[in-house]
C-alpha cells in the first residue's frame, strides 16, 4: 500500500486506521451499542488466529490478522472515548504505551547498561516493580482467564521466586538443548556483522522435535483422562489453585512465636 495520499502528502496509515474505526463507531448501528464486554469474545478469537497465523499460516495471513487485532484495539478506544466519567482515546493509549517502554528500556533510552538479554531483563523488572508498587504477591497481575496451560506455566515461573515448586514429571523425553553459544563479530567493509553458529539450526530443529514429543506427551495424558471420565482440563484448574494456595502461604508473614508469660 502507498503510504501518500492522491495529492502526494504524506500519510499516517496508524491515523488513517484510527478516523475509519471513530467513522464506524458513529455511522454504523451495530458499531454504535457494543460495549468493552461485547468486544472481549472477538479479542479471545482475533488473538487466537493471529497465534494460528504466526505458527502455520503465510505472511499475507500474518499481516491480516495482526490488522484485525489491531482493529479491535481500536475499538476498544473508540468505546472507551465516549465514557462518561473517565474517557481516553487511542492517542492516550499509545502515549502511556510509548512512555512505559521507555521507560523500562533504560538501556535504550537512558544511560543504564545491558549488553546481554539478563541484564536487559533486570531493567525490565526494576521499572516494572517500581510501576506496580502497589502489588504485593507475585500472582497480582497474573490473568486468571489465560488457558489453563498456559496460565500453568506462567505460575510455575512465579511460584519459582518465592522457593515453591512442582517435581518434574518422568516423562520419556529428550534432554533440553544446550544454550546456543554468544554470536561473535567479525568487521565487513567497517560493519560488524553477526557471525552465525551453525550449530543453532540444529539445536533450533532438536528443540522442535522435543517439543512435538512434550505435545504428544500432553495430549496422551488428556487421552488417559479420557479414557477414564476425568476431566482435564477442570483437573489442571484444581492443581493450579493448589499451586496459588502454596504461594500467598509461601509469601505470608510467620506468625510469631508464643510469648512467654
Amino acid at each position: 500500500m502507498s503510504a501518500a495520499d492522491d495529492s502526494g502528502a504524506s500519510r499516517d496509515e496508524l491515523r488513517r486506521a484510527a478516523d475509519t474505526m471513530r467513522a464506524v463507531r458513529e455511522r454504523c448501528v451495530w458499531s454504535q451499542r457494543i460495549t468493552h464486554e461485547d468486544l472481549v469474545p472477538y479479542l479471545v478469537e482475533e488473538s487466537a488466529e493471529l497465534i494460528d497465523a504466526v505458527e502455520v499460516g503465510s505472511r499475507a495471513d500474518l499481516r491480516e490478522e495482526l490488522g484485525d487485532l489491531l482493529w479491535q484495539v481500536l475499538f476498544h478506544a473508540a468505546v472507551a472515548a465516549e465514557d462518561p466519567d473517565d474517557p481516553f482515546t487511542i492517542d492516550d493509549v499509545a502515549a502511556g504505551l510509548a512512555d512505559k517502554m521507555v521507560r523500562r528500556h533504560p538501556h535504550v533510552f537512558g544511560d543504564a547498561v545491558a549488553t546481554t538479554p539478563d541484564e536487559v531483563l533486570v531493567h525490565w523488572n526494576a521499572a516494572k516493580a517500581a510501576e506496580k508498587h502497589s502489588r504485593r504477591s507475585v500472582l497480582d497481575g497474573v490473568s486468571p482467564h489465560m488457558p489453563s496451560l498456559a496460565l500453568a506455566q506462567k505460575l510455575l515461573g512465579k511460584a519459582a521466586q518465592v522457593g515453591v515448586t512442582r517435581p518434574a514429571a518422568a516423562l520419556p523425553l529428550p534432554a533440553p538443548a544446550a544454550p546456543a553459544p554468544p554470536l561473535t563479530a567479525r568487521h565487513h567493509g567497517g560493519a560488524e556483522t553477526p557471525d552465525v553458529d551453525p550449530r543453532l539450526g540444529a539445536e533450533t530443529a532438536s528443540r522442535g522435535e522435543a517439543e512435538d514429543e512434550l505435545g504428544d506427551a500432553l495430549l496422551a495424558l488428556v487421552a488417559t483422562a479420557r479414557e477414564r471420565g476425568w476431566d482435564a482440563e477442570r483437573a489442571l484448574r484444581g492443581a493450579i489453585r493448589r499451586l496459588e494456595g502454596d504461594v500467598r502461604a509461601a509469601e505470608a508473614p510467620a506468625p510469631p512465636g508464643d510469648l512467654e508469660q
